[in-house]
């Protein structure tokens, strides 16, 4: 693994010795700032109030992972400036949050039947269903904790609600406990009988804070007040290099449930005391304590029910077929003739699980090699592998095992596979594996003729549903040798050598993109016309950026369509971000190159650590029909004045200006897409 340390060496000294390096936005801070936007989708009536209320969970979810990932490792440093603004960013959101529930969401829901209704207000029909809904699901999962001041503190579990409650004694001596909301065994949204035509639903929160006298007999119940705690997610390895790198990733999931705390959200409205007993014996920073509302965890809305009324949700848009894969009795022969692209969600998945079962199943094919990062929980890819090694057709899978959050999914479908007869190859020490990558062999009249899938987004069916990608068939030799050579490297780890068409980090991701803008600043300089025009998750990496402002600086036009992280600072640099009902996640790369416009698409960011840190892929696409599409749904985004905001060095997410007809381009794209393969 040499190379890799040469790479990561080379990626620091390029770092160290850029001329005049641009003063550039934190990433988490940038990464706040996109969360923003997802709580702006909250607060927009033009979607429907489920939708909006969709969009505050996946903020929610959002934000617990944040405290998760991002900010433990700060902590660690004591970087108190950053936590500091930090904090205040998040309070303003948080605000921000609970007025768009309060004031927009709820009344909205009100008006359409639906109310919510809480311990303090209840109908006698109501108190008897919340008593019925407590005696029969909630109380026996319940063990009250006292919080002394002294003795062995209560261990709070990751991401799960608890209420603190404060009592008085008959000697009139104050105490507390804590008492945990078993939403693992009840729903966390529990309807009870309504009112004047009203469907009325009550937390389970609110049902328990009903009952708990019953939880303390003799005692008086003085209040209740919510609070979470965020634990770090890390695995902390420690050296990847020596012992069983599998062993100490297991080792280190079970260590997560117990990692150290790096948020406490709280009620408000809680006395200072009871906060105050919670922080020291809980051993929190105070940084780490973050006021919330009465209820946490909004991310269950997710599986808040439609109760059967119309115009709340999206009406649902059909995938769509593309007719060319569908006329083809194989995909084998219709790859062979040309490469084929899907767009995902607008286009069907189940071209890639037919693909995948077509290759299980033909007795010409005598191997699979893939490349797994996150699956479906119950993934039809992964069946599809699982059927052909029991064929006994030769199949590899590399298996990210460092997915953050997907690790123990991961060691389940590892251990499916090799039940049933499959070589998988584990994480690579020191480096993740993020590439998206299928390539089957098979015999045509004795000879060996290889076909890929490669792709921007993870070979998961369901996330396909809801996350833009590109996905692209193809049996080009230039493309599926390259491949090759690169399952060659992560099954053996021999070193790969050159690639002439596949950019692939860390080996030459980075200096083919530096040549590129190279050769458009060149082009600038010379009179002619230059152009970029980038589509990325991210854009985080110091010499990327740089380079980017050299060649704005030259007279390259640059065009960015950036979703999430964004540290470019105040400069002529200027990028758009698209939030709509889709998350927007395929990576798209477009050189004018003096004419002769090149293109490429693949999993990599322009972060440091896809660039330097990840083995990622990004290919070409030669097809001109296909470019002539990629750029055709890349233009309508860079023309949205409906769902764009303007990325600025002051976190604004002001939305793009409308310049004549409106232009929301997922649903343009979505009927770019239909006309296409129709």
């Amino acid at each position: 693994m040499t190379h890799l340390k040469v790479s990561n060496d080379l990626a620091r000294l390029v770092h160290a010795h850029m001329e005049k390096p641009l003063r550039l936005i934190d990433r988490r801070l940038s990464w706040l700032s996109f969360n923003h936007r997802v709580l702006q989708e909250a607060g927009d009536a033009r979607h429907p109030l489920l939708e909006r209320l969709r969009f505050l969970a996946i903020f929610s979810s959002n934000l617990d992972e944040f405290f998760r990932v991002r900010v433990p490792a700060l902590y660690a440093l004591r970087e108190t400036k950053l936590l500091d603004a930090i904090r205040v960013e998040v309070d303003r959101q948080q605000r921000e949050f609970g007025k768009l529930y309060l004031e927009g969401i709820i009344p909205g829901l009100r008006q359409r039947g639906i109310a919510f209704v809480d311990d303090t207000a209840l109908t006698p029909d109501q108190v008897a269903a919340a008593g019925e809904y407590w005696e029969q699901r909630v109380r026996k999962h319940i063990e009250p904790f006292f919080f002394e001041t002294a003795g062995a503190a209560p261990f709070l579990y990751n991401r799960q609600l608890y209420l603190v409650v404060v009592l008085k004694t008959p000697e009139n001596e104050q105490r507390y406990a804590v008492v945990e909301v078993p939403t693992q065994f009840a729903t966390r949204f529990v309807e009870v009988p309504g009112t004047d035509g009203q469907l009325c639903f009550m937390f389970l929160d609110d049902i328990v804070r009903l009952h708990l006298p019953d939880l303390f007999p003799g005692l008086q119940v003085r209040g209740a007040y919510s609070v979470k705690l965020t634990r770090d997610a890390e695995l902390h390895l420690g050296d990847e290099f020596s012992g069983d790198l599998l062993e100490k990733i297991r080792e280190a999931l079970g260590r997560r449930k117990t990692g150290t705390p790096s948020r406490l959200l709280y009620d408000p409205e809680i006395p200072k005391a009871a906060l105050d007993l919670v922080r020291e014996r809980l051993a929190l920073y105070s940084e780490s304590l973050i006021p919330g509302w009465r209820y946490h965890n909004f991310s269950d809305f997710f599986q808040f029910p439609n109760p059967g009324i119309a115009g709340i949700e999206y009406e649902p848009l059909p995938p769509l077929r593309h007719d060319e894969l569908d006329s083809a009795p194989s995909l084998f022969p219709a790859i062979d003739r040309q490469d084929s692209i899907l767009h995902f969600p607008y286009h069907s998945y189940d071209y890639v699980i037919r693909f995948l079962n077509e290759a299980a199943n033909d007795p010409a094919v005598t191997s699979i090699k893939m490349s797994l990062y996150r699956v479906a929980s119950n993934s039809l890819a992964v069946r599809a592998l699982i059927d052909a090694a029991r064929q006994g057709k030769s199949v590899t899978a590399f298996i990210e095992m460092k997915a953050r959050f997907d690790e123990e999914a991961n060691f389940h479908w590892a251990d499916e596979l090799v039940a049933a007869g499959a070589r998988v190859v584990y994480s690579l020490p020191g480096i993740k594996v993020h590439c998206k990558m299928c390539l089957v062999t098979r015999l045509d009249d004795g000879v060996e003729k290889r076909y890929a899938y490669l792709a921007t987004g993870n070979f998961n069916e369901v996330t396909a549903r809801v996350y833009t990608d590109h996905g692209l068939f193809t049996a080009d030799d230039r493309l599926t040798h390259d491949a090759d050579k690169l399952f060659d490297y992560l099954v053996a780890e021999r070193y790969p050598g050159r690639f002439d068409h596949l950019l692939v980090a860390p080996f030459n991701m980075r200096q083919r993109f530096v040549a590129m803008l190279d050769q458009e600043i060149e082009n600038a300089r010379s009179g002619k016309r230059a152009c970029v025009i980038l589509k990325l998750n991210n854009l985080e990496d110091p010499q990327m950026i740089q380079k980017l402002s050299e060649a704005e600086a030259a007279g390259v036009e640059v065009k960015l369509i950036v979703r999430s992280v964004c540290c470019l600072p105040s400069s002529g640099l200027e990028a758009i971000s698209i939030v709509d009902r889709f998350l927007e996640h395929g990576r798209v790369y477009i050189f004018h190159n003096g004419g002769d416009e090149r293109y490429f698409i693949g999993s990599a960011d322009w972060m440091t650590r896809n660039l330097s840190r990840r083995v990622e892929v990004v290919f070409p696409i030669f097809d001109k029909r296909i470019q002539s599409e990629i750029r055709g749904l890349i233009e309508v985004q860079l023309q949205d004045n409906v769902k764009a905001r303007i990325l600025d060095a002051e976190s604004r997410n002001a939305f793009k200006k409308p310049n004549g007809e409106p232009v929301r381009s997922q649903m343009e794209i979505y009927r770019l897409v239909r006309g296409v393969h129709d």
